[in-house]
């Protein structure tokens, strides 16, 4: 489910917030879906509580996830805003490097041919 990375430089719970949000936005942790309690995740990723705690107060926070008192936590059901908006934010991030590739001299031809091939490679 999540792989935490301890070379990573972020913290071990970014990798956790980042792990749960990914599989929500991809689908694979469907809207009102429960995840795992905060102690049962601890003793699968062998990390303290406390961290899985403080990441499930981050994916509230986002929204991605909300507590039913007594009940648990679920993926909440607004994961196509939340899918809009981190498209929105690659789409920046993407014009901002294009930009920066261009004053460097790329051409659109160049721009459109790296897209394309990262394309090809995902398939």
């Amino acid at each position: 489910m999540i792989k935490i990375d301890y070379r990573d430089p972020r913290p071990i719970y970014e990798q956790v917030v980042d792990g749960i949000e990914e599989l929500a936005l991809r689908g694979a942790l469907p809207a009102d879906t429960q995840i795992p309690s905060v102690r049962q995740l601890a003793m699968e990723l062998s990390i303290n509580p406390n961290t899985i705690q403080r990441a499930y107060g981050e994916l509230e926070r986002r929204g991605v996830i909300y507590a039913a008192k007594g009940r648990g936590n679920f993926i909440s059901d607004n994961m196509e805003a939340l899918r809009a908006n981190r498209l929105e934010e690659i789409g920046a991030q993407i014009g901002a490097l294009a930009d920066r590739a261009r004053t460097l001299g790329a051409t659109e031809d160049q721009l459109h041919g790296w897209i394309e091939k990262k394309g090809e490679d995902r398939a």
